[in-house]
């Protein structure tokens, strides 16, 4: 440090508002920010590539609490490795949603009384186009309310040209590679959305439904099998029953009648029964159920599909054109009247398959699809992390990842829509199957027909670390900014998409992963901790939140609740807690800006600093550490925690207080504190700045007259360390703490002044009685100066005279009626806890929250009899 505090012009006066108004800030500065390129990447630049991927919004979607979370952290993440130095990529994009967006327009036909089949599948696409354009990517404007700083030059969509040529790409090398194929497998059937939909996208609930228990066959040659889907018995081609069941042993090979029908089918012995559930025999459906399917692939039975794609039965006249759940009741009564009943169980709760989009009963249906074969792929993503190329953080979120990989199942990729990719493939009039790549022709002719279905929505998403930066092209983008450095991205989605972008991207570019880091979050609640649901009143539009207390506000409190892998927590209070924090370091950095603080010129010399100089110093090199290794670490929590105790605690309270009489002393330490406090501002501010954009921006070119602390330089260490200093004003700190407290215990009006009387020689506090005095009002001792009351704390003495401000005598008599409480709340309590009786029959929680009030009525009475202690005689 040199010393060049004679040389520092005068303190510049506050230009800001007495006020911070965030609707007055905040959408001008994004828009500057945006024009001036500051969230621009560069390929062809020498800085070395930091990229994180964004999980892209459905382009029906709108901002949610569980965006603006995530969006916030991946925000910070990359505004800081940009003032790191590195070329940051955060890349904006939206996902076109098969289903949900089919449903949209196609809620938009019902109104205007037609279908999509009305106006054919090449105008329905146009109109799904046209309402893209019109009502789609409302998100993205809100992402910019948010302060996303995202590269707008590069905003990509699932279904641009781009995309759609490397979804082509990747399906032919995928077919060629003999990794995707087509069969006839049990897959799970909506019958709202008509569509397939994959395991991932089918949520299970306990619903009430029935069991009933059925009489098969006649006479000697009887089963008994239980059900909870009647309506599929039409189907049976099969009973099964363990080969080891001797119950069931001269049954095995033998054909029974099946009710309701003029059929009869096989009992097949299989492995797959448990003799021991039920009654030990299974009635056998291969068409509507999986289970049943892989019996009837071993057995060789017969698949009858007995419902149509809306679930209507189509099968045996009394029941044909029934809804399944009409069916159901309809067969059970006819199989009741046939006295074929043996037991039935109501309400028999089960867990039941839902669409997750719809939340329609999921149907298992026996159909011809599209699947990647995924054993390859998944075996390299996992070996991915086990090698340590990715890594898992939290790292106990690994085991969520290991069990879905390790155990997946092919993937049924095609759709029943017309909103989305189309299958790449033509059938000609012979039988003939074509895959087409995007550079290749179509076979054209009579009689060739392209594949009606699409792909499932994830399989363009799982592209999208490579395909938005130009692949199958070698552009400048893929070269730069793959593999990217970080997903962040909810624990919930690691099925979904986490788990597709790692098989893909090892298969497409050759082994090289999609990213280095998988950063799970958790999920956003409310303040209670419960899942937010329309259904329970509590979901929160963030953007009420951000008109109400500005984007800053709600962006700290998603970051401060940011504990890796756990959901947060998040009430509006926290929000206007967060909100006057940022209304503290705005009034801070006006005080501080009309009091001296500046940035010109270096620091001066450690020789030139009083200790409270060298306190905060030191405190800011520690706190540049510690928020780096915490952001290193993904500990978002953790380090808006501290930086919101350094702000407000350490360089707003404690230094900007302690300075006081230094900077109103005026002459050279004034000018000294001056720059130190404009260097401590100057630094948290820039540390603040990747969570809280919007008043760090406007507080920084203020105090520094910078361009702008988006592209300011990241905060270093620079290793000062003065533990000496540290000590001195924690012992500070320690005396004017615990001066206030006693002041406060006896009744003091904090701006009422007391003479005292110090003791501070020989001790490190000398230097600082003036300050001591300012903080506590403590006024010089007089000549008539009666000692009434002394403290002796952090090694010195601090005597003061409270006669002529207390009535003692009445102050004594109310902390006498207060202990007199606190201890009989202390005897009702061990009355309590003594009591065996009491304790064999109260609940836990209320024996601790007894002993809870024990300790409490302790600490209580410690404290009052301490304040007696003190007090002069009456």
């Amino acid at each position: 440090m040199t010393d060049n505090a004679q040389q520092q012009p005068p303190a510049p006066t506050s230009e800001l508002p007495t006020q911070y108004a965030p609707a007055e800030v905040e959408g001008k500065l994004y828009e500057r920010w945006v024009e001036r390129g500051y969230f621009a990447a560069d390929a062809k630049s020498d800085k070395p590539a930091y990229t994180i991927v964004i999980p892209p919004p459905n382009v029906t979607g709108s901002l949610h609490l569980g965006h603006a979370f995530q969006h916030t952290l991946m925000d910070a993440l990359t505004r800081r490795k940009r003032m790191q130095g590195f070329e940051a990529l955060w890349l904006p994009g939206m996902d076109h949603a098969g289903i949900a967006t089919q449903n949209k327009v196609e809620q938009q036909l019902a109104e205007e009384g037609k279908s999509r089949q009305d106006l054919g599948r090449e105008a329905f696409v146009e109109r799904v186009w046209q309402w893209k354009e019109e009502y789609g990517g409302k998100i993205l404007g809100q992402m910019r309310r948010l302060g996303d700083g995202v590269d707008w030059s590069r905003e990509r969509f699932t279904m641009d040209e781009g995309l759609s040529q490397a979804v082509q790409t990747i399906f032919k090398k995928l077919y060629d590679d003999e990794l995707i194929y087509r069969a006839e497998r049990i897959i799970n059937w909506c019958p709202r959305c008509l569509t397939a939909i994959s395991d991932i996208e089918v949520e299970y609930q306990e619903d009430d439904g029935e069991l009933v228990s059925i009489k098969y066959g006649e006479g000697d040659e009887t089963l008994v099998v239980a059900t909870t889907r009647a309506e599929t018995m039409l189907g049976d081609t099969a009973v099964a029953v363990h080969p080891d069941d001797e119950r069931y042993k001269h049954l095995v090979g033998k054909r029974i009648k099946l009710p309701l029908t003029d059929r009869t089918i096989p009992v097949v012995a299989d492995t797959h029964v448990d003799p021991e559930f039920g009654t030990g025999a299974v009635k056998v459906t291969p068409a509507h159920d999986p289970n049943d399917f892989a019996i009837g692939q071993r057995h060789g039975l017969e698949s009858i599909t007995v419902m149509d794609e809306r679930a209507v039965i189509t099968v045996h006249g009394p029941f044909q054109g029934l809804d399944r759940f009409e069916a159901r009741s309809a067969i059970v009564g006819a199989l009741r009247s046939q006295g074929r009943i043996v037991a039935e169980k109501r309400p028999y709760v089960h867990s039941v398959g839902h669409c997750s989009r719809c939340r329609t009963t999921v149907e298992p249906r026996l159909s011809m699809q599209w699947w990647v074969k995924v054993g390859p792929l998944a075996q390299a993503a996992g070996d991915a992390v086990r090698d340590g190329r990715v890594a898992i953080h939290p790292a106990d979120m690994s085991k969520r990842y290991f069990d879905w990989v390790d155990n997946m199942h092919d993937w049924c990729i095609s759709r029943q829509l017309w909103w989305g990719h189309r299958i790449p493939v033509w059938y000609g009039p012979e039988g003939e199957v074509v895959c087409v790549g995007p550079d290749e022709e179509p076979p054209s002719g009579e009689g060739w027909t392209q594949d009606t279905d699409v792909l499932d929505t994830w399989f363009s998403s799982g592209l999208w670390p490579f395909s938005t930066l130009g692949w199958p092209e070698q552009t400048p983008d893929l070269q730069k900014f793959y593999s990217t450095d970080v997903l962040l991205t909810g624990h919930d989605i690691i099925f979904f998409w986490v788990a597709r972008m790692m098989m893909f991207g090892l298969y497409a570019m050759d082994g090289e992963v999609p990213f280095k880091t998988i950063a799970l979050t958790g999920l956003v609640r409310d303040e209670r901790g419960k899942k937010m649901s329309k259904s329970f009143g509590n979901v929160v539009d963030p953007l009420d939140w951000m008109d109400k207390y500005g984007s800053d506000a709600v962006r700290f409190t998603l970051a401060r609740g940011a504990n890796p892998g756990t959901d947060v927590p998040i009430g509006e209070d926290w929000v206007q807690a967060s909100r006057n924090f940022a209304n503290k370091i705005w009034n801070a950095t006006r005080f501080a800006l009309m009091n001296g603080a500046t940035v010109e010129g270096p620091l001066p010399e450690a020789s030139k600093l009083s200790a409270t100089d060298r306190w905060i110093l030191s405190r800011l090199n520690k706190t540049v550490a510690e928020v780096d290794a915490l952001y290193d670490d993904f500990q978002f929590a953790k380090l808006s925690d501290a930086l919101y105790h350094f702000a407000w605690d350490e360089v707003f309270d404690w230094y900007v207080e302690l300075s006081k009489t230094t900077f109103m002393a005026g002459g050279e330490p004034a000018k000294v504190s001056g720059r130190v406090l404009g260097e401590a501002l100057d630094v948290t501010l820039r540390l603040l700045h990747p969570v809280v954009p919007f008043v760090t921006e406007t507080l920084w070119t203020t105090l520094t007259d910078g361009e702008s602390v988006v592209v300011a330089e990241w905060p270093k260490d620079s290793g000062f360390r003065d533990t000496a200093a540290e000590r001195e004003i924690e012992t500070l700190q320690e005396v004017i703490t615990e001066v206030r407290r006693f002041r406060a215990d006896q009744g003091l009006q904090p701006g009422q002044r007391v003479p005292a009387r110090l003791s501070l020689d020989g001790t490190a506090l000398a230097p600082h009685e003036a300050a001591i005095r300012q903080l506590l009002r403590l006024q010089p001792e007089g000549d008539n100066f009666s000692a009434t009351a002394t403290l002796p704390v952090g090694g010195a003495t601090v005597a003061l005279d409270l006669s002529g401000t207390i009535d003692v005598g009445a102050e004594r008599k109310r902390l006498a009626k207060d202990l007199a409480a606190a201890e009989k709340e202390k005897a009702q309590a061990n009355g309590k806890l003594g009591n065996e009786a009491f304790l064999a029959k109260a609940p836990d929680q209320v024996v601790e929250k007894i002993r809870t009030r024990l300790a409490k009525a302790d600490e209580d009475i410690a404290r009052i009899k301490e304040q007696l202690e003190r007090l002069p005689e009456a």
